[in-house]
């Protein structure tokens, strides 16, 4: 993954820093994360995307007071995310992302916010049967 600007909990612009580009194409799928009301920032430089449709996802957990900053809280690398039942620390939603690989296989890799960012805590590699079911190898 390329580095980020800014190191998790900094306070950050979404938009800007994360992992971005010099000319950045942005696009947003913000969500509600930790289940107050209020949408957390997920922020993607489409510049940087690849051939497989596989992105970098800057999120972004807004102040919580008046005089706070949004906070730098980690990437997630995918092509698609999926917001998991479990959750990590400040009731943050655990998130499952699928990265796109060669010959009909993926990565599934699962962020756990702890510490006030987004961990990969998971990866698994899977292939697509003929069905369309996800093959995966069993974790240890």
């Amino acid at each position: 993954m390329p580095t980020p600007s800014v190191q998790v909990g900094s306070c950050a612009e979404p938009g800007r820093d994360g992992v971005m580009s010099a000319k950045p194409k942005v696009d947003r799928a913000d969500r509600d994360l930790n289940g107050d009301g209020r949408n957390e920032s997920i922020v993607v430089d489409r510049a940087l995307c690849t051939a497989e449709g596989n992105c970098y996802w800057n999120v972004f957990v807004g102040p919580r007071a008046s005089d706070e900053c949004a906070r730098y809280a980690g990437t997630f690398k995918a092509a698609a995310l999926e917001p998991l039942a479990t959750k990590g620390e400040d009731n943050m939603t655990d998130v499952r992302g699928y990265w796109n690989l060669h010959g009909g296989r993926l990565s599934l890799e699962t962020y756990r916010f702890v510490r006030g960012g987004y961990l990969l805590v998971e990866a698994v590699q899977c292939r697509r049967a003929g069905d369309d079911r996800l093959e995966c190898m069993e974790t240890q």
